[in-house]
């Protein structure tokens, strides 16, 4: 990822208001998902890890179409994306679907783990694409849905 520099012009603008609150109400299944585990009936157990870990694949398949969204735009703005941007735009899919079909003590510590990349490296790409100002978002619903990860996978 490290084959571009772009220099950043203006301020970049902070993220909408609806963000905020669709990026935090992202967190409910998350949260939900990690407390259930550990409350409901033996019949209900599989359903619920599977739904979180069903989650959880969803939402890192977003965070990998970011990328692609990224590259697409600088393109558009006729600069050169780099092909990295693209090849890590699938990688958190793949992660994903076999994480998906693990035995979920085990796949959502690997969901987790990726969330917790997929911010790490967006913390490189992000200010490279002028998105910084997305980074205490993401830094927050990683936190948080990477945490709900480890927790479920605890209670499985």
């Amino acid at each position: 990822m490290s084959g571009f520099v772009f220099r950043q012009q203006q301020p970049q603008p902070q993220p909408q208001p609806l963000a905020l609150k669709l990026g935090y109400g992202g967190l409910l299944p998350f949260v939900l998902g990690a407390a259930l585990i550990w409350i409901v009936r033996a019949d209900a157990h599989a359903y619920v890890t599977e739904s979180l870990s069903a989650y959880a694949a969803v939402i890192l398949s977003f965070l990998g179409g970011i990328h692609w969204g990224l590259a697409m735009q600088l393109q558009a703005q006729q600069k050169v994306a780099p092909t990295s941007m693209f090849v890590w735009g699938v990688l958190p899919s793949l992660v994903a679907w076999v994480a998906v079909i693990m035995p979920a003590y085990a796949g959502l510590v690997v969901q987790g783990a990726a969330l917790v990349i997929c911010y790490l490296v967006d913390r490189k790409v992000y200010p490279r694409c002028g998105a910084s100002a997305w980074l205490t978002l993401r830094f927050r619903l990683t936190a948080v849905a990477s945490l709900s990860c480890f927790v479920g996978a605890a209670g499985s």
